[in-house]
């Protein structure tokens, strides 16, 4: 079981990056997955969900009208759409996945700790 997250890098502010979450090893379709960051210094804050029992989606407060999280069941990706990039945006990002059938409210109110599965993050930098 695998989850790997790419698409990290350096964009300048007003930028836009799409990170991908790869997974193997795993019913995806049975799966939720969150995108989680953690900045230097701060609690790490999720920020997108997708629950592939229905297809729903959400994204966190601080990131609406900017994020948009999406999937590719074919490929068995989760991509995170990084528009409008801020300083604030910099950070670490991951994905994990839990088994569950629900909503993507109940994927949404998941803690880190109650993840299955966890990627080790790519580095997004942001410059202002």
């Amino acid at each position: 079981v695998q989850l790997v997250e790419s698409g990290g890098g350096f964009m300048q502010a007003g930028g836009s990056l799409r990170l991908s979450c790869a997974a193997s090893g795993f019913t995806f379709v049975d799966y939720g997955v969150g995108w989680f960051r953690q900045a230097p210094g701060k609690e790490r804050e999720g920020v997108a969900w997708i629950a592939h029992s229905d297809g729903t989606t959400r994204v966190s407060d601080s990131v609406k009208g900017r994020f948009t999280v999406s999937t590719d069941g074919a490929t068995k990706t989760v991509y995170l759409l990084m528009n409008s990039l801020t300083s604030e945006d910099t950070a670490i990002y991951y994905c994990a996945a839990q088994f569950t059938l629900h909503s993507v409210m109940t994927v949404s109110n998941l803690t880190w700790d109650d993840y299955d599965y966890w990627g080790p993050g790519t580095q997004v930098t942001v410059s202002s």
